[in-house]
């Protein structure tokens, strides 16, 4: 069981001390866990491959960040042989496109935790097969992924209705339609992040908060269409709100930040950066009732 404690490079080092030890360490049952993210540049896809063959169904969590020789052709048959797997890192894998998504929906169905951001070939035909074939995604990035719109949102939200978080940062194409999507499919929603998402208004938002109480999250730096009535929805609907950055959203104004701050008792962090508009009031009323507040 000792060798079930061991990160990759120490149970690789392991299988060289003898022939006995060889067998023990590349048991596939102690690489339940790899994050390959330190040997980025030396990962190719025939490496994923053959890690797939040797772990097959014991593997729940594999990071591939950051390894861009890996493409569509390794994580088919990484899918195939691995289809236990809970939470996939593919953040920055610049080669894979929706074929990657296709193969995750037809072999990976306990898939839960799935990094997709900067996979910028990624399209609505992903978030489509991801719903059809992942029924139990609990958290989503798809940040940077500028090709998916509204469609995409909607298909992925009636296929994997129990989202918790979903990242959504630098999607451009996203229209206020996406978020009334999300916020009439998705209840247990945690945290969302629609930072630099230009065409988001307070139509969306709202929608947002009346859908999804739970929210605990919301970033929508950047998002700087939006006014105080995003403020007064946050504060009449998420009573559990602990993060709210809304950089750069300049009309935002002490009465909307007024209105949080008597109802969101929980918050911890903001970032108010560049909201012109605040002035010591703002400050004052969420000394007063936010006790938790620790950044700012």
């Amino acid at each position: 069981r000792i060798f079930s404690f061991l990160d990759v490079v120490t149970l690789c080092r392991c299988a060289q001390v003898s022939r006995a030890w060889n067998v023990l360490a590349l048991d596939g049952s102690n690489w339940q866990r790899i994050d390959l993210f330190d040997f980025q540049r030396d990962i190719e896809g025939r490496v994923v491959e053959n890690i797939s063959k040797r772990c097959g169904g014991f593997l729940r969590k594999l990071s591939l960040r950051g390894c861009l020789g890996v493409g569509d052709n390794a994580l088919r048959t990484f899918a195939q042989n691995c289809r236990n797997i809970e939470v996939l890192n593919l953040n920055g894998c610049t080669k894979i496109t929706d074929a990657t998504c296709t193969s995750l929906s037809k072999f990976c169905s306990k898939l839960r935790h799935l990094d997709l951001a900067s996979c910028t070939s990624i399209t609505n035909l992903s978030l489509k097969a991801l719903s059809e074939g992942c029924p139990l995604l609990e958290q989503l990035n798809i940040s940077w992924c500028d090709q998916v719109t509204k469609d995409g949102i909607q298909a992925l939200v009636r296929g994997c209705g129990g989202l918790k978080a979903l990242f959504l940062k630098g999607c451009t194409q996203l229209e206020d339609e996406a978020l009334k999507y999300i916020g009439a499919h998705c209840p247990e929603l945690v945290t969302l992040n629609l930072q630099t998402c230009l065409q988001i208004t307070d139509d969306g938002l709202i929608t947002i908060c009346r859908g999804c109480h739970k929210l605990q999250s919301l970033c929508a730096s950047g998002c700087c269409n939006i006014t105080d009535a995003i403020l007064n929805a946050l504060g009449q609907n998420c009573p559990r709100l602990r993060i709210l950055e809304v950089a750069r959203c300049s009309q935002l104004t002490d009465v909307g930040f007024t209105t949080l701050a008597r109802n969101c008792h929980e918050l911890e962090k903001m970032d108010l950066e560049e909201c012109v508009q605040i002035t010591d009031s703002t400050l004052i009323q969420l000394s007063i009732h936010c006790p938790r507040l620790q950044v700012l």
